[in-house]
């Protein structure tokens, strides 16, 4: 009971940095399965392999938005009981969103295993990777289930204050992944297979020892008989919150994928390059994102709790952090952008445009950081159905703005950069005008 915390009383943006660090270490030790992976790869097999890995980022990220949507839906709904001190209903809730995560994990697994040759051929893979990126996502596809048990795990816990836990399992099981990975592509010689499986075999320890761990520590997963029963009200609610975001999460996979078959046309040079900066760009993101988990889980037991004056103060101060952040990001890409892109590769052209392409887009690191503030508030709030918006506004902008910019002679595949920069902006404009209009004030728990 230690680690769980009521973030309806005590100063508000001390409670939010309080949770959001240990997300945010964790965040960047879940990275490193990815940066790792790319590393190795980039380095002790080539470009090609690296391009092969790279080209599978966004249909992994497809086929897990599933359950981490309804993960997050359930957490949701955890944190409003919480705040509400309703307890027996976050026990009900707990096992009623296991039974959807296990059903949500075995569909994605089977779909991204069998139809992995046809998902990368739509995406215009090139002959010569197309052999590794088919392994690469059948091997990580084994694993959807773990990441949804450990997300959906994690969701809870955190739903609860607890930050600090998820934190102690992903760091266990990042270390296993970079031992393996050195293991299976240095000393066995596996190549992409190899990173595929360490990932794997990481994900599978953390999701073990953090249910492990919730079992035995937390009361709330002590669970009675009749809380276990199916109850369609919990499954109902759960899929009312949780679907727009997987909804969201899988239109934004699908924009990335429509987008990395433009980048894919390019050749392999501009697919490495796009590989790196999706990576530095994983890495960026992170303060975002847990911030904006902390802003979620704050907003969701403040909602439960009814103090909305409490939430909205909240909100303005996780603005100004992500300010403050951002401006900071700018120079270091600017001044250390060759550094940076020479940690991945060593080749001369991947290096000169990853460089430009990085300064190209730490101008709108803002407008990235201000899609994930307003989007957790209302996540938090239970205003999930907005999500399917934010999700087509993704969409609309990466295909109609990578069709129109990459054909622009000018810029051909420096349109590929100004297309994500140009959607982050747009997105977040939306993200704000929802805010802005107080909807998110009418919503709570049961609505």
């Amino acid at each position: 009971m230690n680690n769980i915390t009521d973030m309806t009383q005590g100063n508000s943006l001390k409670l939010i940095l309080k949770f959001t660090i240990p997300l945010l270490i964790g965040n960047i030790f879940q990275q490193l399965y990815n940066m790792v992976d790319s590393v190795i790869v980039g380095n002790y097999v080539g470009a090609n392999a690296l391009a092969a890995v790279g080209s599978c980022g966004s249909v992994n990220f497809l086929f897990f938005s599933l359950s981490s949507g309804l993960a997050i839906g359930i957490g949701v709904m955890i944190a409003q009981y919480f705040g509400a001190r309703m307890e027996k209903e976050i026990r009900r809730t707990i096992a009623n969103g296991a039974y959807l995560l296990i059903a949500a994990s075995i569909i994605a697994t089977i779909i991204s295993y069998v139809f992995a040759p046809q998902i990368l051929r739509l995406l215009s893979t090139p002959d010569e990777i197309i052999t590794d990126a088919i392994t690469y996502l059948r091997t990580v596809s084994v694993g959807i289930l773990s990441v949804a048990f450990y997300n959906g795990i994690a969701a809870v816990l955190r739903a609860l204050g607890d930050s600090k836990s998820p934190l102690y399992f992903l760091i266990l099981s990042s270390i296993v992944n970079v031992v393996l990975d050195l293991v299976f592509v240095l000393q066995f010689g596996w190549g992409v297979f190899g990173v595929g499986l360490a990932t794997l075999i990481s994900q599978i320890i953390s999701a073990v020892a953090c249910l492990i761990y919730a079992c035995l520590k937390v009361p709330y997963f002590k669970i009675a008989k009749e809380e276990c029963a199916l109850d369609m009200n919990v499954v109902g609610r759960a899929f009312r919150l949780g679907i727009p975001v997987a909804l969201q999460n899988s239109m934004i996979a699908i924009s990335c994928i429509a987008l990395q078959g433009v980048v894919n046309q390019f050749g392999a040079t501009v697919m490495a390059t796009y590989t790196i900066i999706g990576r530095i760009e994983q890495i960026v993101q992170q303060p975002y994102s847990s911030l904006g988990t902390a802003l979620t889980n704050f907003t969701g037991q403040n909602i439960g709790a009814g103090l909305k004056d409490r939430v909205k103060k909240g909100y303005w101060q996780c603005v100004s952090i992500v300010l403050v952040f951002s401006i900071i990001l700018i120079p270091v890409a600017y001044l250390f952008g060759a550094q940076i892109i020479g940690f991945f590769v060593k080749e001369p052209e991947v290096i000169a445009m990853g460089v430009t392409a990085l300064k190209i887009n730490s101008l709108c690191y803002f407008a990235l950081g201000m899609i994930y503030v307003p989007r957790a508030l209302l996540n938090g709030c239970g205003d999930t159905a907005f999500a399917v918006v934010n999700g087509f506004t993704e969409v609309a902008c990466r295909i109609a703005f990578s069709q129109i910019f990459t054909r622009i002679p000018q810029l051909g595949y420096w349109g590929i950069w100004i297309t994500t920069a140009a959607t982050w902006t747009t997105t977040a404009i939306v993200c704000v005008i929802r805010y802005a209009s107080g909807v998110w004030k009418r919503k709570g728990l049961g609505r």
